[in-house]
């Protein structure tokens, strides 16, 4: 048997403005939108690669939910992004920053390989070195 990484959940606000920002930050499609709750998944998985896709193998979206209060400390969970070997690293943390996304010190050190920045509510997370797979 195979559990499914099925999505990651993320509390917030504002369910509409976070899903729509992180939407544009990882050029990903809203596939539902409520007051109570919005989902994203990558823009390629479209019906037919999804239901071509064995079923465990199929990524995750993510889900933004109301919070009763805004962010304390810390995440204890965050996601790291990587641009491909073929993308200009810091012109994508420039792009992310033009959405609203701001610079944050985590206690990282000052010769990190990885930048960490945090949404607009305030969510930390990376953009790594560039990779290739």
């Amino acid at each position: 048997m195979a559990l499914r990484w099925y999505t990651l959940v993320v509390d917030c606000l504002d369910v509409r403005k976070q899903a729509a920002w992180w939407a544009r930050a990882m050029d990903w499609t809203i596939i539902h939108e409520s007051a109570k709750e919005c989902v994203i998944v990558p823009s390629w998985a479209d019906d037919t690669v999804v239901e071509q896709t064995p079923w465990e193998q199929v990524g995750p979206g993510i889900v933004f939910v109301p919070a009763s209060g805004g962010k304390r400390e810390k995440n204890r969970l965050h996601i790291d992004l990587a641009p491909h070997i073929s993308q200009d690293r810091d012109a994508e943390i420039a792009r992310l920053e033009g959405l609203g996304a701001t610079r944050v010190d985590v206690g990282q050190p000052s010769d990190a390989s990885w930048t960490v920045l945090a949404d607009p509510e305030g969510n930390e997370f990376c953009v790594l070195s560039s990779r290739e797979v």
